[in-house]
């Protein structure tokens, strides 16, 4: 059986991982097990961040529609459940952007659940 020379396999599997850590700082863009290390910790926090992300927009929305609410005298909470109790189906997405674009239709929502 003849013999396999592996260092081909090697240096395109380095280069593979060190073209991705591109922009990594120090050692972390330079060398193979540092870098690899890096990438791992990266691949890790990406995931994880990609389901803190909608947490964080809710969480926005949500702070953005108490503080537009407040200027008519009421509160999240209240506001919230006044439009479930008339059947306002509206996220919290469109209220924030509502309340931010377009402060008259906004208006007239706080109206609507007011009466």
């Amino acid at each position: 059986m003849t013999r396999v020379k592996r260092g081909n396999v090697s240096r395109k599997r380095h280069k593979k991982l060190l073209s991705m850590v591109k922009g990594f700082r120090g050692a972390a863009s330079l060398l193979f097990r540092t870098a690899n290390q890096q990438n791992m910790k990266a691949l890790r926090y990406s995931y994880a961040n990609r389901r803190k992300k909608k947490r964080d927009f809710r969480r926005l929305w949500i702070t953005r529609v108490n503080a537009a609410v407040r200027r008519y005298g009421t509160n999240y909470n209240e506001f919230m459940s006044y439009l479930k109790k008339f059947s306002i189906q509206l996220n919290r997405k469109v209220i924030a952007q509502l309340s931010i674009c377009d402060p008259e239709s906004f208006l007239q929502l706080i109206l609507a659940t007011k009466s």
